[in-house]
């Protein structure tokens, strides 16, 4: 057995209680102390992975270097850390039941009867212990989806018991993360909710180790020695996690707390050595001290749900911090927007950012909102199928060719200018099989990107079936639309640009994938520069 200590991160009364953030500011913390520590996501749902989740469902699809769909979640443990995550970051039930079935077709089992306990069990905690075996971590975070007493999570939760117990004193721990609301009409916090879940969770044989309370109030030391005695912890382990204004303020509130020294007394690890968090407290101090304002136009088909683009959404916090301007992102949806409305509801916008998405919904509106950046000169960001709209709205009104089209929209165009790649044409399963993960990127000389990346070779992550089409290059390059970085294995166009346009740019990847606090995107900080001198101007 490794060395390797393990913490898990179970949740109760609610979900959506952040134990993400939390799971990624404990590691934040460690990390900072000098602890190799990584994040893993164990979700309960039946899908393989959310890559054929709608994004109203479940969010936005976060994707790895390796070319993992995964929960979104994983975008914070890497915006958070500054490390790079991978399928072993993210299991789900359905990856967890498709991979016993498999063994017992094989006759891996030898006859046996397959059942939830042993045989899911153990494959949950052969999961688990994956990246601790791999040698590379200290501590590896294990956050668990859903609600502790939820049917569905049973079989993760009884594998954490019994890995509790394999692992030995001191080598794994629980943090529990709770809701202790604030009813008005008694004016007063109440703790039964986060007794009752605690109760829960000793019902699967787990007892809690710390507890971590989400309030809007401050919380008492009279509640936090009530929880105490209560719930069978220490005091000193109650942690209270009030609402703060930005998820970045959460790891610094969690060292006020003390979540990472008595982590680490009950890891029997050294707590001596404090955290070094300059590089963290500079970014929170520029992002909160902006001496500009931009406003950003989002172009989406998702935008009621937030957490649909939420790396953009992030990405762009990054890069404002970088500039220190306050971006502040003004999420507009594509299906409303048309060539009569364009200019009002476009108006006072600083820049224009046309988003990725599937599907012929709203694709009208994003190219009627690419046409209206291109003529006004406003700064242009196109991501995925926003570059995508991009080629189409220059084939229609620069090349004239008026039914320019993709044939994920127009299967029949007679100008397919985005088509399906050639390697997509046999695919029938939808899930996992688009074209994903990290590819490289060669940029040409002289052009807007290699100035913004500062090299000629980048490697970027992808998301997508369609593609530009290479038999209108020749056409669009002499009409204006550069085609700046392309695949140097395929050929395969990964960047549009327009010289004579201040600063217009389409990229077939997925930037914001791997922006973070520490290396901020170079494309978003470059964008944002541009959006602020264009106000100026």
């Amino acid at each position: 057995m490794s060395d390797t200590k393990y913490i898990f991160v179970t949740g109760g009364v609610t979900s959506s209680l952040g134990k993400g953030i939390i799971a990624a500011s404990l590691a934040k913390l460690l990390q900072a102390r000098g602890y190799r520590t990584t994040i893993q996501k164990l979700d309960p749902y039946i899908n393989v992975d959310p890559g054929t989740l709608n994004p109203y469902e479940h969010g936005e699809c976060y994707v790895t270097d390796d070319g993992a769909e995964t929960d979104l979640d994983l975008g914070h443990y890497e915006r958070f850390l500054n490390v790079r995550t991978s399928q072993a970051n993210n299991v789900t039930t359905g990856r967890i039941y498709q991979s016993v079935i498999e063994k017992e077709r094989k006759g891996e089992f030898l006859g046996k009867t397959v059942q939830v306990v042993p045989h899911i069990t153990n494959e949950i905690k052969e999961r688990i212990q994956i990246l601790g075996n791999s040698g590379d971590y200290d501590i590896v975070i294990t956050e668990i989806g859903g609600t502790v007493g939820d049917i569905e999570s049973l079989p993760y939760i009884e594998s954490v018991r019994q890995l509790l117990w394999e692992l030995g004193e001191h080598n794994g721990i629980v943090v529990h993360l709770t809701l202790v609301p604030f009813l008005s009409a008694a004016g007063e916090l109440k703790t039964k909710p986060t007794q009752h879940s605690v109760k829960t969770l000793m019902e699967s044989g787990i007892k809690a180790d710390i507890l971590v309370c989400r309030t809007e109030h401050q919380i008492s030391e009279d509640i936090k020695e009530k929880l105490a005695l209560f719930c069978n912890v220490r005091k000193e382990a109650v942690i209270q996690s009030i609402d703060a204004s930005t998820i970045y303020d959460v790891p610094l509130l969690m060292q006020e707390e003390g979540l990472d020294t008595v982590t680490l007394q009950k890891l029997n690890l050294p707590d001596d050595k404090e955290p070094n968090l300059d590089q963290w407290k500079e970014f929170l101090q520029r992002h909160k001290n902006p001496k500009d304002k931009v406003t950003i136009g989002l172009i989406g088909k998702y935008v009621e749900l937030p957490d649909s683009y939420k790396s953009i959404q992030e990405a762009f916090i990054h890069a404002g911090a970088a500039n220190e301007v306050d971006v502040e992102v003004k999420s507009i949806h594509s299906e409303h927007l048309s060539a009569k409305n364009i200019a009002k509801k476009l108006e006072g916008l600083d820049g224009i950012l046309v988003a990725p998405g599937f599907g012929e919904r709203g694709i009208e509106g994003k190219v009627t909102a690419v046409k209206y950046a291109r003529e006004n000169n406003i700064p242009f960001l196109g991501i995925c199928l926003g570059m995508q709209m991009a080629v189409i709205e220059f084939a229609r009104t620069v090349l004239g060719l008026e039914k320019a089209n993709s044939t994920e929209m127009d299967k029949g165009t007679p100008d397919p200018v985005i088509s399906l790649m050639e390697e997509q044409k046999s695919i029938t399963d939808m899930g996992g099989t688009m074209r994903l993960g990290a590819w490289d990127c060669h940029l040409k000389e002289g052009s807007l990107v290699k100035e913004v990346y500062g090299t000629s070779d980048i490697e970027e992550r992808h998301r997508h079936r369609y593609e530009f089409n290479n038999q209108y290059k020749e056409q669009m390059e002499e009409a204006g639309l550069v085609a700046s970085g392309l695949n140097p294995k395929t050929g395969l166009v990964e960047v549009v640009e327009i010289p004579s346009h201040p600063w217009f740019v389409g990229v077939q990847y997925h930037p914001e994938y791997k922006s973070t606090v520490a290396s901020p995107h170079p494309l978003f900080v470059g964008f944002v520069k541009a959006v602020l001198d264009h106000k100026q101007e």
